[in-house]
């Protein structure tokens, strides 16, 4: 499976983005596709996941009620919609796939597939 994302950026405090993830490949090994994101000088952390087949969405708790994780109709390509963003969610976020039955939990060790990431600056 390939990931590719696109669509960071700048944008002020307050500002929306919607970067896309694009996944080919083998893509029917996929069970969940989520997003994670990495400060400098901090951990990488988990942001959203989604059950690519049966819709299930597990937000992380910085972010509930500001993100969410549409996916197109092919299943395909999984958005992260970010709005109301705040400067302290400035970071790389990085697109990933799982074949794990805990992909809920949004730990990076059960995400086999990552993709280049895409910067996010919010001043």
């Amino acid at each position: 499976v390939q990931l590719v994302e696109s669509g960071g950026g700048s944008v002020k405090a307050g500002g929306s983005l919607r970067p896309p993830c694009a996944a080919s490949g083998n893509t029917a090994s996929r069970y969940c596709m989520g997003w994670f994101r990495q400060a400098p000088g901090k951990e990488r952390e988990g942001v959203a996941g989604i059950h690519t087949g049966g819709g299930s969405i597990i937000y992380a708790d910085s972010v509930k009620g500001r993100f969410a994780i549409p996916q197109d109709n092919a299943k395909s390509t999984v958005h992260l919609q970010m709005n109301s963003l705040k400067p302290e969610d400035t970071a790389m976020y990085i697109c990933a796939a799982s074949r794990s039955g805990r992909w809920y939990l949004l730990d990076d060790a059960d995400f086999g597939f990552w993709g280049q990431g895409t910067q996010v600056t919010v001043s």
